[in-house]
């Protein structure tokens, strides 16, 4: 007998991710460790890796001011306020804290996604 799940996830009535179209894991694969074949296992995403930071297409700079913040400047120049991993993926400091804390610094601002080079 089919399983009911798995046919209306081959339907498309039911997403093959959790993670919406924002999230930085939107297209990173979702795993399942088993230790055995009758194990239903547990789901983990596999890894993503971070582009490099000269495959990055810049859109513009920003000059950090005292109180920025990264979630505000994604929503300002991407429009989207969860597409702040993608201004912190274009900065090679790591912690997405460290991106906005240095005011006077000016930072690369990325491609929207969609956009021609994103």
């Amino acid at each position: 007998m089919p399983d009911p799940v798995q046919q209306l996830i081959a339907a498309g009535a039911i997403p093959v991710t959790p993670f919406g179209p924002s999230s930085r894991y939107a297209n990173v694969p979702i795993a399942r460790y088993q230790t055995s074949p009758s194990d239903p296992g547990v789901a983990y995403v596999l890894r993503r890796f971070v582009p490099q930071l000269r495959d990055i297409p810049v859109a513009t700079y920003h000059t950090v001011h005292e109180g920025d913040r990264v979630d505000v400047l994604a929503a300002h120049y991407l429009g989207d306020v969860e597409l702040l991993w993608r201004v912190a993926d274009a900065h090679p400091a790591g912690d997405m804290l460290l991106v906005t804390a240095a005011p006077g610094a000016r930072i690369v601002i990325p491609l929207p996604p969609g956009m021609a080079g994103a």
